[in-house]
């Protein structure tokens, strides 16, 4: 790529009190490189700060820091009123009012946001810009920790953090072998946050924009544009590090986590970090489903697999549900996938171990049947490993 890059973006930042930390964030914008380390040009992209609901004089911070930089920067302030004075409103409002300013531009404009307490890696702008020149519509980002902020939460805080890092590893492949999608191909992440998303203008304004609710906007975006038919690509090569404070601005977000484990360090772990045989299961039966529900495929057989009614799947068509709404409901309904018991620290080495034999048999299938000849495989069968 070269510096000169296309189309025109603006990067979002939305900030409630976050004077101490904006002009980072900023900074970090400031001095972002192209994937060959040149300085990208001062007009690659814009950053807009919306300062919502501060006290402590962010916009002012913003506005004198903004003179140090070569981008143009765009400080807006409002009051928003107390039942949308939170995370998810703020990003709604800053991302809309990006894709108005953007519209005015042109079509093919990026709409990206992080958050005014994380600093994007030197070469964020570009590697979205790269992913998104790959025929998807959404970036998101990996999120990394702030690492002295990390450390000096404790040895101990640290070691636990590092368990469930190397368990979504594990677990992010073995979903990508077992339910594999082209556009977002392994090694890749599960998470969609919105310290680091870049999203094209026209995929944002086909499915409403960023859905409205307090926490959580991030995943519901993603999940949005996958069930619109836009392609979300979870990179790697994106990466943002943000802070590990235990006193937020979200209650119920990130911090008030860190708080609860920092206070019992085998408190749970999120709840998508299942026991890795059923996160292989899962992963494998949603794959299978995608396919017959996309291909009108026959239901019986789907249906005696997941032990659910005959009939079940029939009427989730004829009530004409969203391929995500089938699937949830589908979730629900099976005893095979409705075993769900979230995971603590302690477990983690045992479930990491069966993790590690899940990816190494996956691999396996795989160099198997890509030197079988027309790409099948040489044992009979699908290729799906049996689970117990």
């Amino acid at each position: 790529m070269n510096t000169n890059i296309e189309p025109f973006a603006i990067v979002t930042i939305p900030a409630c009190n976050e004077a101490d930390r904006i002009e980072r964030c900023i900074a970090a914008l400031a001095v972002q490189r192209d994937r060959f380390g040149a300085p990208l040009t001062a007009d690659a992209f814009e950053i807009l700060v919306f300062a919502n609901n501060c006290t402590d004089g962010t916009s002012g911070v913003a506005r004198r820091f903004a003179d140090s930089v070569p981008q143009r920067v765009v400080v807006i302030e409002e009051e928003l009123p107390s039942e949308m004075a939170n995370a998810g409103w703020a990003r709604k409002r800053a991302m809309d009012l990006a894709a108005d300013r953007l519209d005015a531009l042109g079509p093919g404009g990026v709409i990206m946001s992080t958050d005014a307490d994380s600093c994007v890696g030197p070469a964020w702008f570009s590697s979205n810009l790269h992913e998104l020149a790959n025929g998807v519509e959404c970036v998101a980002g990996y999120i990394d920790a702030e690492p002295l902020e990390i450390v000096s939460l404790g040895r101990d805080f640290l070691s636990r953090g590092r368990l469930e890092d190397t368990y979504l590893s594990l677990a992010a492949e073995i979903i990508a072998r077992c339910d594999p999608r082209a556009h977002d191909p392994w090694p890749n992440h599960r998470v969609s946050s919105g310290a680091s998303l870049a999203v094209a203008v026209a995929a944002y304004r086909a499915i409403g924009g960023l859905p409205a609710r307090a926490l959580g906007e991030d995943a519901a975006l993603t999940s949005a544009l996958d069930e619109a038919g836009f392609k979300v690509r979870h990179s790697l090569d994106v990466v943002v590090q943000t802070s590990c404070r235990i006193l937020g601005r979200a209650p119920g977000g990130a911090a008030d986590t860190m708080q609860r484990r920092l206070a019992d360090l085998n408190a749970p772990c999120d709840d998508d970090l299942e026991p890795a045989l059923q996160i292989a299961r899962r992963a494998m039966y949603r794959s299978l489903f995608r396919r017959a529900w996309q291909s009108a495929l026959e239901d019986g057989p789907m249906s005696a697999r997941l032990c659910i009614p005959s009939d079940f799947v029939r009427h989730l068509r004829a009530e004409e549900a969203t391929l995500r709404e089938a699937w949830e409901a589908v979730s629900g309904r099976s005893p095979v996938l409705t075993v769900h018991r979230t995971l603590r620290p302690s477990e983690l080495p045992r479930q990491i171990a069966i993790a590690r034999m899940i990816v190494a048999s996956l691999r396996a299938a795989a160099i198997t049947r890509t030197a079988a000849p027309g790409g099948r495989l040489h044992r009979e069968g699908s290729g799906e490993p049996e689970l117990a």
